[in-house]
């Protein structure tokens, strides 16, 4: 055996390979690289058309990902395999793969459902699989809300969309929810009178419409007043903790007793 000729050969078909492999990164960094100005392009040419962010999100997402199936397929024929039988390969695997993870496929149909109905879009404060936040992103398979706490959470589409979903910031206002609990004492009529007038002086209260004040339950310590004030979205917590202040500093003010038990003793009889 000639040894020269093997380590020749050997040396030959090193470097063909080592050339296909470089040309096969260089092939890669440029497909990537005309994938990213395709996605700014067709980015830009979505938002002259004034679709929605979240559509937006969602439609990147998908081209992203089948881009770069297409680059893919394109380096496996640079290496000479065929890629039609690969292309078949690849839709028996999906098959199975699909079958498998028909939770994950659940998720990208919820995924498309939520896109086309809109059941919230991006920025929106929702309430939504057991989550309370914004929402940061509408992906593929998952969306990303993040919490009050600032906490980033990340919960699959399908678990949204076949859950409850609360928007609260499609309607323009909203109303806060606060009791006020009262002694026997009190004058109930003197008290909704105070804070009727309290309220209208807290910062972004709506004048319309009015702030409710009612009795809403009696208990053992004295009626107990519904507060409800009215305010725009974006003013919600600033007036929910002002009216708490309000009632807490009227109460004072007016001197009244602080709710108590109050309970009637008998004696039996001997």
């Amino acid at each position: 055996m000639d040894f020269n000729l093997v380590l020749n050969s050997a040396v030959e078909i090193l470097i063909a390979v080592g050339l296909k492999l470089i040309g096969a990164i260089i092939f890669w960094f440029i497909g990537r690289w005309l994938i990213g100005i395709a996605m700014k392009l067709i980015t830009r040419v979505f938002r002259s058309s004034n679709i929605e962010e979240t559509l937006l999100t969602y439609l990147k997402a998908t081209l992203g990902v089948i881009l770069n199936l297409v680059l893919i397929m394109a380096l496996l024929g640079f290496f000479g395999i065929e890629t039609t039988s690969f292309a078949a390969l690849l839709a028996a695997a999906g098959i199975a793969i699909g079958a498998a993870w028909s939770g994950l496929l659940a998720h990208f149909a919820a995924g498309v459902f939520l896109v086309v109905f809109r059941p919230f879009k991006l920025g929106d404060f929702i309430t939504a699989g057991g989550v309370t936040g914004t929402v940061h992103e509408i992906g593929l398979f998952v969306t990303t809300i993040d919490q009050m706490d600032n906490v980033r959470t990340i919960i699959g589409n399908n678990v949204l969309f076949s859950d409850v979903i609360q928007n609260f910031s499609v309607n323009p206002y909203r109303r806060v929810d606060l009791v006020a609990q009262l002694n026997h004492d009190v004058n109930h009529k003197h008290a909704i009178a105070l804070f009727k007038e309290k309220l209208a002086a807290i910062a972004n209260v709506m004048a319309e419409p009015a702030p409710d004040v009612e009795i809403l339950e009696f208990t053992p310590m004295g009626p107990v007043l519904a507060v409800r004030p009215y305010c725009h979205n974006d003013h919600y917590w600033q007036v929910y903790f002002d009216t708490n202040k309000m009632i807490r500093e009227t109460c004072v003010e007016a001197g009244f007793s602080a709710p108590e038990h109050h309970f009637a003793l008998t004696q039996k009889a001997a």
